[in-house]
């Protein structure tokens, strides 16, 4: 499945900051950065609460705020894509 990950963590504090950077490593492992804290990460349905565990255990609840969106399968439908940054596709061949 296609998950978005967006995030907004407070930065007004110097563990705001830790936080942003911990965050931001988590999703980098799992997908591909879209815009600043915004990422499309494809995973399966273990894979998906795995990552939702990992970024829960690294926001502050009470300062900052997480959202994950699962998108459907039809994916051309849902996702245009406008500007320089083109996302990998997943599903289509890999060309090295």
């Amino acid at each position: 499945m296609l998950v978005l990950v967006c995030y907004d963590v407070s930065t007004e504090t110097k563990s705001g900051r830790r936080r942003l950077r911990r965050v931001a490593k988590v999703c980098e492992s799992t997908g591909q950065r879209v815009q600043k804290s915004v990422f499309e990460c494809q995973v399966t349905l273990a894979e998906f609460e795995a990552l939702e565990r990992r970024l829960l255990a690294e926001v502050n609840l009470a300062e900052d705020c997480l959202r994950l969106y699962r998108i459907p399968e039809t994916r051309g439908a849902e996702v245009r894509e406008h500007g320089v940054f083109k996302a990998v596709d997943f599903d289509g061949p890999l060309v090295l």
